[in-house]
């Protein structure tokens, strides 16, 4: 499973959302099967990224699994509680 998060290196939501994702994957204990990737739209490769998995609001969070969204918040920072239900069963 995969955390994908699209956001800019100076935008205080999209550290936030970094941030709580990492505290969620270590105190959950799923770090050996959730990597948290963070894509920066100031890059080419994160307007890249952002482009193919359409990503038009920061931050962009999405829990894929495989080939397959399982989830994707847009413009908000994930609630706690999501966060447990998708990443507990990781």
């Amino acid at each position: 499973m995969e955390v994908q998060v699209f956001g800019k290196q100076n935008c205080a939501k999209c550290a936030t959302t970094k941030h709580k994702l990492e505290h969620f994957v270590a105190k959950l204990g799923v770090a050996e099967r959730v990597q948290v990737r963070f894509f920066d739209m100031d890059t080419v490769d994160g307007m890249a990224e952002g482009a193919y998995r359409d990503v038009f609001d920061i931050p962009t969070t999405i829990i894929a699994e495989g080939d397959r969204d399982v989830v994707r918040w847009a413009g908000i920072i994930p609630d706690s509680t999501d966060l447990k239900e998708y990443l507990g069963t990781a």
